[in-house]
């Protein structure tokens, strides 16, 4: 299995509009930060998880470097702008099929609000071809490839988190309900938000994070959508225990 990370920043990316902090104006392109989603590659299919407003420029640095056919699937997280804002540019994959999108119930109903072109009977033609599907927190099937949804909580928002093989991807939670740690035991790879030390009201801290992964006890372990109050990548990857690293835009793991 292969995972790309598109993008490794939170809402407002990375650097911020106007601001003159010493990440938003590093030199280093590992402080440069694109909204977060990842690309999996397994037995042949790729998957994507969240498709933000940076989808475009993702798609053309990835296929820069190694072009793929066909989206097999597209898994997301929430609602929020910065994890569906891009799905209109999923219509380059759509041009021969549909496009499988898998979101809980009320997240189906808002892409359905916020794109309702898309869903109309009488489509204008190039919009893009968008088969969504309501998922509830237990495994389904994308071509094949089993995936677990795992329930977060995005502050008072419940969200999804997705585990395929083994293989975990958690972004924007807060807190993680007791029942849902049994999805994450025997991880490769676990992959959490940590979006700075400071507390939030909706996402980790950066000890939180490091809190989630002392007790999942992943083999490795990656942090993500990350926002300039984080501190430079260099700097902090210095202060990281063992075996976890702070990802950064096309960042490629496999395990």
């Amino acid at each position: 299995m292969k995972l790309r990370f598109l993008g490794t920043g939170t809402s407002t990316g990375t650097p911020e509009i106007a601001c003159r902090c010493e990440v938003c104006t590093s030199k280093d392109v590992r402080d440069w930060r694109l909204r977060s989603s990842v690309l999996v590659e397994t037995e042949g299919r790729h998957i994507l998880i969240d498709c933000g407003p940076d989808f475009r420029m993702q798609m053309l640095k990835t296929f820069s470097i190694q072009p793929f056919e066909r989206l097999d699937g597209v898994l997301i997280t929430h609602e929020h702008y910065d994890h569906v804002g891009g799905l209109d540019d999923l219509r380059i994959f759509s041009r021969n099929k549909a496009i499988d999108v898998y979101a809980e119930v009320y997240v189906v109903k808002l892409i359905k609000e916020r794109i309702p072109y898309v869903f109309k009977e009488n489509k204008y033609p190039g919009v893009p071809n968008l088969e969504l599907h309501e998922i509830e927190n237990k495994p389904f099937y994308i071509s094949g490839i089993k995936i677990i949804p795992i329930r977060l909580m995005h502050g008072n928002l419940p969200i999804f988190g997705y585990r395929i093989g083994n293989i975990a991807y958690l972004t924007d939670l807060k807190t993680i309900p007791e029942e849902e740690y049994d999805k994450l035991k025997d991880l490769d790879i676990l992959i959490i938000n940590a979006l700075r030390s400071k507390p939030h009201i909706s996402h980790e801290t950066v000890g939180d994070a490091l809190m989630n992964i002392d007790r999942i006890k992943p083999k490795k372990s990656y942090l993500i959508h990350t926002n300039h109050h984080f501190g430079l990548h260099a700097v902090m990857q210095e202060k990281m225990p063992e075996n976890v690293f702070i990802a950064y835009d096309e960042l490629e793991i496999s395990c």
